[in-house]
C-alpha cells in the first residue's frame, strides 16, 4: 500500500522557508549593526534558522517573538564568549609567557642558526652516543629502556650522555 504522506511536501519545510524569506533580512540587519562584521551576521543568522529547524512546532506559531529572542540570545552568548576570551587574553598578558620576546625575524634567524649548531654538533658525535642521547632527550625513553636496546648497563648509558652532553655544551660554547 503507498504512504499517502511520500509525495506531500514537508510542510515544516514549506514553513521554514517562508521564515528564512520574510526573516532573514531583519536578521542580518540586526546583526550586522551588533557585531560589524558581515561573515559573523550571516552565521547568527544561519544559527538563528537552525534553532527554528530543531524547535517544534510552537515557535513557527510564535514566530516573530521567537526568532528575535533567539537572535538576542545568541548575541548574549557571544557577549559571554568575547569575554572570557578577552579575560584569558588578558591573563596571558600578565603571565611570564606573555613577557617573553616576539617572534621576530631576528629571533627566528638566530633559532634556526642555534639548531644548525647543534645539529652540527651532533654530528661529531659517534653514531652510538648520538643514538642514545636523541633517544634519551628528545624521544624521551627511559634509560633502562635505552640501555636494553644497546645491550649495556644504565651507567652506561649516563656515560655516553654526559659525553653528548660534554661534546655540545664545548661545541655550542665555542661557537659565536
Amino acid at each position: 500500500m503507498p504512504d499517502p504522506h511520500a509525495n506531500s511536501p514537508d510542510p515544516r519545510g514549506a514553513d521554514l522557508a517562508h521564515l528564512d524569506q520574510r526573516y532573514r533580512h531583519a536578521l542580518m540587519a540586526f546583526f550586522v549593526r551588533r557585531v560589524r562584521n558581515r561573515a559573523e551576521a550571516e552565521d547568527l543568522t544561519q544559527e538563528v534558522f537552525a534553532k527554528l529547524a530543531n524547535g517544534g512546532p510552537s515557535e513557527f506559531q510564535n514566530a516573530d517573538s521567537y526568532v528575535f529572542q533567539t537572535a538576542a540570545n545568541l548575541l548574549r552568548d557571544r557577549g559571554r564568549r568575547e569575554k572570557v576570551r578577552a579575560d584569558y587574553r588578558a591573563q596571558l598578558g600578565t603571565d611570564e609567557l606573555a613577557s617573553a620576546d616576539p617572534l621576530g625575524p631576528d629571533r627566528i634567524i638566530g633559532g634556526r642558526q642555534t639548531l644548525a649548531q647543534v645539529l652540527h654538533a651532533l654530528q661529531q658525535l659517534p653514531e652510538r652516543t648520538r643514538a642514545i642521547f636523541i633517544l634519551y632527550r628528545l624521544e624521551k625513553l627511559k634509560k633502562p629502556e635505552i640501555a636494553g636496546m644497546f645491550g649495556m648497563s644504565v651507567s652506561g648509558v649516563d656515560k655516553h650522555l654526559i659525553k653528548a652532553l660534554s661534546h655540545l655544551h664545548l661545541r655550542l660554547k665555542d661557537e659565536p
